[in-house]
């Protein structure tokens, strides 16, 4: 039952993200957003992702009543879609209120899979995110004829996020927030958080204007959603045949993940509208997401006690910082070159990692 409820949780909470990074873009797009705008709501999310951790390290513990709140907050937030839309500074808001919600709900859930699971495991539930995202890039393609629609999706998946993580809950033990004597330090291994900020950063273009660039580049919008689709099918075969890659050193595995997610970006760049390599490039997500994310989750819960506080700076300064400040570059560099200057990113990430210490995920 915990693998069912864990896999179900994933499903559900990246259908929500499918259709926030695919096809809200294109909504506000189509409803007269301009590409700056569009930045600017993307980015606040991310940015209070990243400020909300911050609030844990004296101030506030995060418990089940925290988690609680922010699956409410979670709902209102979807809910409040509704009467934002048309407005920009008032959807931004609303955005900044999600924000909040994200930067406490994944990694609360994170801290459970890999306890509960194991690193063995946690690829297999983890997987059925990537299903999940697949299934409404899939099927909001063909129904998205108006605004309200993605708006209604994007509901009926928060609540479903909400109940399977009221169920998981009860295994959320007291152990798992113990903290060491040792204070939790960003400074520690601060190579290594500038490469996931880094990293992050360069997928600020794929993950706020993918679908712009291609659709403007000559492909339709239903094969954009295959486009994103085969990426995530990529992606679940590697989270599922991933644990063997975890024997071996996980900065190495991070190296070249970082690597080839630079050649992803430079082939978009220099092919945006050849459908055989775009799709060759989409088949990269297996190590620029799938095996990447995977190989910092666990990295991280091996070298930080205070496991909790760890995913939340993870998704903090990586999804949080890094996709604020990547997606607002993204926003205001936006044209034929967006993608150069992605790789660029991903290069600068692999810099900063080679600098870390191989013994110290030993």
């Amino acid at each position: 039952m915990l693998f069912f409820n864990l896999s179900a949780f994933y499903f559900f909470y990246f259908a929500a993200v499918a259709v926030y990074i695919i096809f809200m873009p294109k909504v506000l797009h189509d409803i007269g957003y301009t590409p700056s705008q569009i930045g600017i709501v993307f980015a606040l999310a991310p940015l209070m992702r990243f400020a909300t951790p911050f609030l844990f390290l004296k101030h506030i513990k995060l418990n089940a009543t925290i988690f609680k709140s922010s699956l409410l907050l979670s709902i209102l937030s979807a809910i409040g879609f509704y009467f934002t839309l048309d407005n920009f500074y008032a959807f931004t808001l609303n955005n900044a209120l999600l924000g909040i919600c994200l930067s406490l709900i994944l990694p609360y859930i994170e801290v459970i899979a890999l306890k509960e699971l194991g690193k063995d495991r946690y690829g297999k539930s983890r997987l059925y995110g990537s299903i999940g995202f697949m299934f409404i890039a899939l099927v909001l393609a063909k129904f998205l004829s108006e605004p309200q629609i993605a708006l209604h999706y994007y509901l009926c998946v928060t609540i479903l996020i909400v109940i399977f993580s009221l169920l998981l809950l009860k295994h959320d033990v007291p152990h798992e927030d113990t903290i060491s004597s040792k204070p939790f330090s960003v400074l520690e291994y601060w190579p290594f958080w500038l490469s996931l900020f880094f990293m992050q950063m360069s997928f600020g273009g794929f993950y706020n204007f993918f679908t712009i660039y291609e659709t403007e580049n000559g492909i339709t919008l239903e094969m954009t959603s295959y486009l994103w689709s085969f990426g995530v099918i990529c992606e679940i075969a590697m989270f599922y045949f991933q644990a063997p890659f975890f024997k071996n050193n996980l900065l190495g595995i991070i190296k070249i993940s970082i690597f080839v997610t630079a050649i992803r970006w430079l082939l978009l760049y220099l092919f945006p509208d050849n459908l055989y390599i775009t799709f060759f490039a989409q088949s990269i997500h297996a190590f620029s997401f799938g095996l990447y994310h995977s190989a910092v989750i666990i990295y991280l819960y091996k070298i930080y006690e205070n496991k909790k506080l760890a995913q939340q700076f993870m998704y903090g300064v990586a999804y949080g910082l890094g996709g604020f400040v990547g997606a607002l570059v993204a926003g205001w560099l936006y044209g034929e070159n967006l993608f150069l200057y992605s790789a660029l990113f991903a290069l600068t990430s692999l810099l900063f990692v080679t600098i870390m210490k191989e013994d110290s995920t030993k």
